[in-house]
């Protein structure tokens, strides 16, 4: 483990899609249920950071891909057709929606213009928040915009202390790079004594802030692990093709550098694992796959251009499912693995990719990093719009089904699309399993939806949420932008 430093660069993070192919606005899915933190040695850091710099080591430890999960030997009958049942409307663009691991049943829905809802487990959406954020976030533009509230995560002792934390797009705060568009901000709350439908608005707590050169390409989404850790996803810079103002040079010169690929010199594209629990803003756990060797000692995994949802399974060995926002012509799903590469901007899914041409991928790239390190191939892939025959033009990621109520569907990822359409809401579900050949991509069937007349949503999807008891829920805008209040969510219910 190196020793702490002072922070002394800069860092940098943004929201969603890809600017030539539009994508969700933003956040979290609430994960499998946490396990007591395993305690290791961490360091700590004793206040919030702006930025991070490290002592190069020689090399790092370089990670295996994930063999492919096999599917079981009986595997249930699927008929890829849903119901869908309406739970709460009359939201914004609600992003994310999970409970509180506290056995009370209720439901916190995250509304993307700032604010935390409570659903109780009779079905009323509770008129006053729980949390309001809007006079402490950047502004928000009406027609499309991927800030704003995109991330929370209740703590796995959430009934004893209260803790949670939130993820949100602040004004760039004072001495960020000019022209830059906005701060990031990871913190953490606590629950109003004596009524727990409140947060204490004054309990905030800072624990990083994330300097964003552009808008798009927040990632956002928070969960704590089943180790107890805290997981944060962060985007590649924003813009497009990882390249321009806020994105520093990498290992791959003929693609002009990539936050991505870049795990010295920033955090964004990454997934970092952090300890909430130690003393000062956060600790980093001593096991991280880069403590002591070249690297942030926060990220966990990188290669990463938007991984805008990810979800732990509630299941089986509790992986990590990462949906990552392509660019202009590939949407992928990564089963993400402790210090795996997971691509961008060398490779866009399975297929090479180059700034220069990004309609036209390359015919050749490197496989792994000079290292030997290996670039991690996704295992669900489809085109997007752009690609003849494509589904849609952002993937917004889901679950491992856990729970009940659907035949069929136990142990197979249920994720979906933004939409097919930018200027009509038009998001689509599907259903995935393992291939019997190891190491090929998931197989997966487009869900039908018995109640809706065309079997489709007719809607913005924005994100899947899961309860208590594993059930799953959709989180659905009528409109692109995050203010229309044409916000609604669904509950995933058996066809008929």
């Amino acid at each position: 483990m190196r020793p702490f430093r002072i922070p002394t660069l800069t860092l940098l993070l943004v929201g969603l899609v890809a600017c030539a192919a539009p994508a969700t606005p933003t956040q979290e899915p609430p994960g499998a249920e946490t396990q007591e933190p395993i305690h290791v040695p961490t360091e700590t850091r004793s206040q919030p950071i702006t930025a991070t710099a490290t002592e190069p080591a020689a090399g790092r430890p370089t990670a295996t891909p994930p063999a492919a999960p096999q599917p079981a030997a009986t595997v249930e009958r699927l008929e890829p057709v849903i119901g869908l049942e309406l739970v709460a409307e009359g939201l914004s663009a609600p992003v994310d929606l999970m409970p509180a691991g506290d056995g009370s049943n209720k439901l916190f829905i995250v509304d993307q213009v700032g604010r935390i809802h409570v659903l109780t487990p009779d079905g009323q959406l509770l008129d006053e928040p729980f949390l309001d954020l809007r006079d402490r976030m950047v502004g928000l533009q009406s027609g499309y915009d991927e800030r704003g509230l995109l991330g929370l995560a209740f703590h796995p002792d959430y009934r004893q202390n209260g803790f949670f934390y939130v993820y949100y797009s602040a004004p760039l705060r004072p001495g960020a790079p000019q022209g830059w568009n906005h701060t990031s901000h990871l913190s953490r709350f606590t629950v109003s004594e004596g009524n727990d439908d409140l947060a204490d608005p004054g309990s905030e707590q800072v624990l990083l802030q994330v300097d964003q050169p552009q808008s798009n390409h927040n990632g956002g989404k928070v969960a704590f692990g089943p180790d107890g850790y805290l997981y944060v996803a962060l985007g590649d810079g924003g813009g497009a093709n990882d390249v321009g103002t806020g994105h520093v040079d990498d290992w791959h010169e003929p693609n002009r550098g990539g936050n991505g690929q870049n795990v010295t010199d920033t955090l964004l594209g990454a997934i970092l694992r952090i300890d909430v629990d130690g003393e000062g803003s956060y600790a980093v756990p001593e096991d991280n796959p880069l403590v002591g060797h070249e690297g942030l000692d926060e990220v966990w995994a990188y290669g990463f251009r938007n991984p805008y949802r990810f979800a732990f399974d509630a299941g089986g060995d509790h992986r990590l499912f990462v949906a990552d926002v392509g660019q202009n012509l590939w949407e992928e799903v990564n089963i993400a693995t402790s210090g795996g590469n997971y691509g961008w901007n060398v490779k866009e899914g399975t297929h090479c990719f180059s700034p220069a041409t990004p309609n036209q991928p390359p015919e050749q790239c490197p496989d792994t990093e000079p290292d030997g390190t290996p670039l991690i191939d996704p295992v669900i892939e489809y085109g997007n719009v752009n690609v003849p025959g494509g589904l849609g033009l952002a993937v917004v990621g889901g679950y491992v089904y856990r729970g009940e109520a659907l035949s069929g569907f136990h142990g197979r990822y249920v994720f979906g699309d933004w939409s097919r359409s930018f200027s009509a809401g038009d998001g689509s579900l599907f259903v995935a399993a393992p291939s019997d050949a190891e190491g090929s991509l998931w197989s997966f069937d487009e869900l039908r939806i018995a109640t809706s007349d065309d079997g489709r949503l007719g809607a913005f999807l924005l994100a899947l949420g899961q309860d208590a008891q594993n059930e799953l829920y959709l989180l659905t805008s009528g409109d692109s932008g995050p203010l229309s209040g044409t916000g609604r969510v669904y509950r995933i219910v058996p066809p008929g």
